[in-house]
């Protein structure tokens, strides 16, 4: 590989990880909708529908990454456009938890219908590639979060009831679910689930 030029892989792997990262992202702008809505409102949105509980503002900084005063001018629009509604939190009377409204959830599920030049290029993978990208994209993601680089997402790599190759290879689904009790493949890897709970830490 000395006398291949241009960077070395992993360097190329990154480049290509950030340009997929970019169309990700300007389908955001474009998939805005009626209510003109940024990535970062959408991901709020769509970080709230996949939640079983309602979140505080805190919760939703951890889970995206981002700034208290970023996520707060987001979600205070969101509140404007009437997708989000807040409540006290019965625990703590400082603390507000905030959940969709039934026009949040209607938008939550505009947003999850795939665009069609995403959906379009990842069908275009085969069906080997496509869980040989998954199951590199959660081993990656795991790695950065045990490195403190990304927030902890609710995926089957950190998940108490996930049991890697409990089966045999040759099946095709190797791994195990304890939640449903049932076994899955690299292409079935969860990147969240709302079943989703760490294991228990050390006594």
């Amino acid at each position: 590989m000395a006398d291949v030029p241009g960077l070395p892989p992993p360097s190329q792997l990154l480049i290509g990880l950030a340009r997929l990262g970019q169309a990700v992202r300007m389908e955001a702008w474009r998939n805005a909708g009626p209510r003109n809505l940024s990535p970062l409102q959408a991901d709020i949105i769509g970080l709230l529908h996949g939640s079983r509980v309602p979140l505080r503002q805190g919760d939703i900084v951890s889970a995206l990454a981002s700034t208290p005063p970023t996520v707060s001018d987001a979600v205070k629009v969101l509140r404007r456009k009437e997708l989000l509604e807040a409540a006290r939190d019965p625990g703590d009377a400082r603390a507000v938890l905030l959940t969709l409204t039934p026009a949040g959830r209607d938008e939550a599920a505009r947003l999850n219908v795939m665009s069609e030049n995403l959906g379009g290029a990842v069908s275009a993978l085969s069906p080997d590639d496509f869980a040989a990208m998954l199951r590199g994209t959660v081993t990656l993601m795991r790695q950065l979060q045990d490195r403190r680089s990304i927030p902890v997402s609710q995926m089957c790599l950190t998940c108490r009831f996930f049991v890697p190759d409990a089966h045999p290879a040759d099946t095709g689904r190797p791994h195990h679910c304890n939640y449903v009790d049932a076994p899955f493949g690299d292409a079935e890897l969860r990147v969240t689930c709302p079943d989703h709970e760490l294991p228990p830490g050390p006594d």
